[in-house]
């Protein structure tokens, strides 16, 4: 079966994202996102060098408000204030706003695999987590994440991530009926019509319209 939200079955594959996740879940205690005012920093010490809050500005702008040192140090450069969809193919660029939607419209949770690639054409694969964060009276228009290496390459910290590229996305919904997928909103979804369930199933409205981009994966959470 699909794994439920809230519970062990979602995996990650690097413990830093794992550990945010839980310190989210657990926050959220069965809402869709928990409020930007309830993250301490303090509770996450150990992991903040690779964490990061994105600010909603539209639909094309999602703007780092605090970036962690160690995530700066991968990039060679401070990321603050830089918007996180820059530095992506036009396919990954518009994947990504498409999946920024779903994380702040829809309170979706996702795991993203990426690959960096220097000027020198060396690569790193990393593992980003996006979390919604609700602020009253705005919705969730911030981001909570975390991006790290799954191997820490040696030139890490010297020569700068150029480009990245995504590999996987999983969607994690905080209800068995993602609206995402809904009718009334395939419109934002025809960029990228091979979303699909965990069994392989593409809804009708989605199937067989716009481009394929067959390296995204959904996997439906159910309701905590």
């Amino acid at each position: 079966g699909v794994p439920k939200r809230g519970t062990k079955g979602v995996e990650m594959k690097h413990p830093v994202t794992q550990r945010l996740y839980d310190y989210w879940d657990a926050l959220r205690d069965g809402r869709p996102a928990p409020d930007r005012s309830e993250i301490e920093p303090g509770s996450i010490r150990s992991i903040l060098g690779d964490t990061f809050i994105l600010e909603l500005i539209d639909a094309q702008t999602y703007r780092y408000r605090l970036a962690g040192t160690r995530l700066c140090s991968l990039h060679c450069r401070e990321l603050k204030n830089r918007n996180i969809l820059r530095g992506w193919s036009e396919e990954d660029h518009e994947a990504l706003a498409t999946l920024l939607a779903a994380i702040t419209e829809d309170a979706a949770a996702a795991v993203v695999g990426l690959s960096g690639f220097t000027e020198r054409g060396q690569s790193v694969d990393m593992e980003m987590i996006l979390l919604p964060l609700h602020i009253p009276g705005e919705g969730c228009n911030r981001v909570l994440g975390a991006c790290v290496a799954l191997e820490q390459p040696y030139w890490a910290g010297m020569h700068p991530i150029l480009s990245q590229t995504v590999k996987s996305v999983r969607l994690i919904w905080p209800d068995e009926r993602p609206a995402f997928l809904s009718s009334s909103m395939v419109r934002r979804t025809s960029t990228v019509p091979s979303i699909r369930h965990e069994a392989g199933f593409v809804p009708a409205s989605v199937a067989g319209s716009g481009r394929q981009v067959q390296h995204l994966m959904v996997i439906d959470g159910g309701k905590s």
